[in-house]
């Protein structure tokens, strides 16, 4: 395995909390790394060395499938011993703190929490209150980095290397997505043109702040962009008056055939799941050939391997 060592000094951060506080050089080094580690789960032997001995917690206050498997997959593969934790059944129930029970945690012998919480700045608290490495699997709607590393990733891989000069949709709820957060900082830093896509009541035109191009009219750049980055309708934090019928927000927001019709002819698709089939994109165009959802799976077991590796190799 050829990857970062401790000696390389471009990588010098403990923690991984967001994208928008890392640099275009960080950025690519992660990826790069993970380019390097890739091909680990290619091996009849799915393995190697790189953490043995250090300890990963997963610890998530929220409900996830793949990310949570990811990073979990991502852990055994380095050699790391891994603990799951959740909410439910925890001392969390019984009215115990997030910092009392991360600090509880870190008392046994860990070398690294990765977090998911639905309070935007959870990990960065938890990092100013711990001393191991503090990675965020997504705090509330703030961030999600490791899914805008393998969304960059994806992309760049899609493309030959290249990210500069692409332009990129992020389609439906932004306002509720920490993953189209993390995608226009990573995105815009890399040199891609990013625009978002949504109805006035999920995109306020404060998103133009990060960098990006804000339009409420998905046909108006449908025929424009190299990516189509479909993002799930978040029922669960949608307030009803902010979101139109079901129906409504599909004709004006959905990837239908029609409107991928009117794409270029190479575009590429991509969605960070689950997807709601039928409401934000077709099953046939989820499955077809232009789409890079699965490539994003696989590669997210990727840039996670990197992320837990970078950060175990800084002390301090």
């Amino acid at each position: 395995m050829k990857a970062a060592t401790a000696e390389d000094k471009r990588w010098t951060r403990k923690h991984l909390l967001g994208l928008e506080e890392l640099s275009a050089d960080e950025i690519r080094f992660v990826l790069d790394t993970a380019s390097s580690l890739k091909e680990v789960s290619t091996r009849s032997v799915k393995k190697v060395p790189a953490l043995r001995g250090k300890v990963v917690v997963n610890a998530f206050w929220e409900a996830s499938t793949r990310t949570r498997t990811s990073f979990e997959l991502a852990a055994q593969r380095l050699s790391a011993d891994v603990i799951d934790f959740s909410e439910s059944g925890s001392s969390v129930s019984k009215g115990e703190t997030l910092i009392d029970t991360a600090r509880n945690i870190e008392a046994m012998g860990i070398d690294v929490i990765v977090i998911r919480h639905p309070a935007a700045g959870a990990a960065e608290l938890l990092s100013r209150s711990v001393r191991c490495s503090v990675v965020n699997a997504g705090d509330g709607a703030h961030e999600h980095p490791t899914q805008g590393l393998l969304d960059l990733y994806t992309i760049r891989e899609r493309f030959g290397g290249k990210v500069e000069g692409k332009k990129v949709a992020i389609v439906g709820d932004i306002a509720n997505s920490r993953v189209a957060r993390s995608n226009v900082w990573g995105l815009t830093k890399l040199g891609a043109e990013v625009m978002l896509v949504g109805p006035p009541t999920l995109l306020p035109r404060s998103f133009e702040q990060l960098g990006a191009r804000v339009t409420h009219d998905f046909d108006s750049v449908i025929g424009e962009v190299d990516v189509v980055n479909m993002l799930r309708v978040q029922f669960e934090r949608i307030k009803s008056s902010q979101f139109p019928s079901v129906r409504e927000f599909t004709s004006m927001y959905g990837l239908t055939w029609d409107r991928f019709q009117r794409c270029k002819k190479d575009v590429f698709i991509m969605h960070p799941g689950p997807m709601n089939r039928g409401i934000e994109i077709q099953s046939d165009i989820a499955d077809g050939p232009q789409s890079g959802i699965l490539q994003q799976v696989t590669n997210g077991l990727a840039v996670r391997m990197a992320v837990l590796y970078l950060v175990t190799q800084v002390g301090g």
